[in-house]
């Protein structure tokens, strides 16, 4: 249904309107008596060999919801009707922002692909945390933050601590979003020295908790073998909880779609099936740098049950999806777990 009715209706409204719609739409038929229970039976796949541990935290599934989806936090209810194991929130910064001015987010069927150039567009961490009080039980929810547009780097940990501060009672695990291309500068804080001031300054405060969370760096796909190698050592020496492996790429080559329609977008990160192989590399290259302790999120190009296995193999804890539940449709999740749970079974003989 998803593939041959509501996906090609979609496709004809632009993507934030399409994607507006579809909340609203999703709200809506949840809404009538006795829809919930139902998608959670055509969606889900409740089975305790699927649950992983990870971070101290107990997983359904490992299966989530990558940031951007549900910025601000108002859908959660909904989405959890999905099947995720988890939903990441964000990204979040201290004050309201509207990002970069529209259109700003495009479609590339060709390449089963997104591009995005959003700028952090949220209603600021305040609004969200009161809807986080809100929160689904049982549901794990990860905090996405970032800084806002106007803060310059030099006052970034600011806009990081005071995320950190208001999210720590009402999420489970945060991610320091410092690889999004779309905010001018961003990606100098993936720099060795201004990013291991950042999570160790984040590691003090979360220290002084009494109950410390999980903190994760999400990176980019673009970095070279010997900014992954720095990277690993800033994870190690910060003792951080591991790494988000990948946000999207600034890469535009071998795209099946025509370079001039490429080029007439311009600026803003890749998403989808062209960044699977690469951040799958980077997950393997991660994993033999920083062993078995630390958490590795693997996100980027998840298609299918394959590609989802795939990240898995290569050394991810959990996986991610965003623009593969947008072009597969929730269906995507329940095969993903299926498939893990089939070779799971088939590795027992």
């Amino acid at each position: 249904m998803y593939h041959h009715l509501l996906r090609p209706l979609l496709f004809l409204l632009d993507p934030e309107r399409a994607h507006r719609l579809t909340m609203r739409l999703l709200h809506g038929v949840l809404s009538l008596p006795g829809i919930r229970g139902l998608f959670r039976r055509l969606f889900s796949l409740p089975n305790k060999r699927l649950q992983r541990q990870a971070m101290g935290l107990t997983f359904a599934n490992p299966v989530g919801l990558a940031a951007g989806f549900d910025k601000d936090a108002r859908h959660l209810t909904d989405l959890a009707a999905l099947g995720f194991g988890f939903i990441e929130i964000g990204t979040l910064t201290p004050r309201p922002q509207p990002g970069n001015a529209p259109p700003r987010l495009f479609r590339l069927p060709a390449d089963e692909a997104l591009i995005n150039r959003m700028g952090f567009n949220n209603e600021g961490v305040d609004a969200a945390v009161a809807r986080l009080r809100q929160r689904p039980p049982g549901l794990i929810v990860g905090g996405n933050i970032g800084k806002n547009k106007a803060t310059s780097n030099e006052q970034a940990v600011a806009d990081y601590e005071y995320c950190f501060t208001r999210l720590f009672d009402v999420v489970d695990y945060f991610v320091v979003n410092v690889s999004s291309p779309n905010t001018p500068g961003l990606r100098a804080l993936q720099d060795r020295e201004p990013l291991q001031h950042l999570l160790q300054h984040l590691q003090r405060l979360n220290g002084a908790k009494e109950r410390p969370k999980p903190i994760l760096l999400k990176i980019a796909p673009d970095q070279s073998d010997s900014q992954l190698q720095e990277i690993i050592g800033i994870v190690r020496t910060t003792g951080i909880a591991g790494v988000i492996a990948t946000n999207t790429t600034i890469d535009r080559q071998g795209l099946h779609t025509p370079a001039e329609k490429v080029a007439g977008i311009g600026a803003g990160g890749l998403s989808g099936r062209p960044l699977r192989q690469r951040a799958t590399e980077v997950i393997r290259t991660l994993r033999q740098g920083l062993g078995s302790e630390a958490v590795i999120i693997g996100v980027g190009g998840i298609m299918s049950a394959e590609d989802a296995l795939e990240k898995l193999a290569a050394g991810a804890d959990l996986i991610q999806v965003f623009t593969g539940f947008i072009y597969q449709g929730p269906a995507l999740v329940k095969q993903i777990n299926r498939a893990y749970l089939r070779q799971m079974q088939q590795a027992e003989g």
